[in-house]
């Protein structure tokens, strides 16, 4: 079943995996509270003037973060692609860094 809101998309999980997307999206509304959510692409995502700015989804194994849209030497150490990072489960997610890339893009929306 699709989830309608980012509450049944996290609900949807074990505990296991349910903490560390909370966590994600406490992050990002705290750094940007303007931004509104919504489900897209059947995943959280959180949009500013229309524009989709960020998506997270839950994996076997990670959390992909989609919409960073930066990269320095911080970021090398994670899987990354274009414009998104993947945060492994078996680690802490690193909310600073999450909170500095929604920051910086919400700043810079050309990112």
């Amino acid at each position: 079943m699709k989830a309608k809101n980012i509450d049944s998309y996290i609900a949807g999980f074990p505990k296991e995996i349910q903490d560390p997307l909370k966590e994600i999206r406490a992050a990002i509304k705290k750094a940007a509270p303007a931004l509104e959510e919504a489900i897209k692409y059947d995943m959280p995502t959180f949009i500013l003037d229309g524009k989709n700015f960020f998506h997270f989804a839950a994996y076997k194994h990670h959390i992909s973060f989609f919409g960073a849209g930066i990269v320095n030497e911080e970021l090398a150490h994670y899987k990354s692609g274009k414009g998104t990072l993947q945060f492994p489960l078996s680690q802490p997610m690193p909310l600073d860094l999450i909170t500095r890339i929604v920051t910086a893009k919400i700043n810079q929306p050309n990112i």
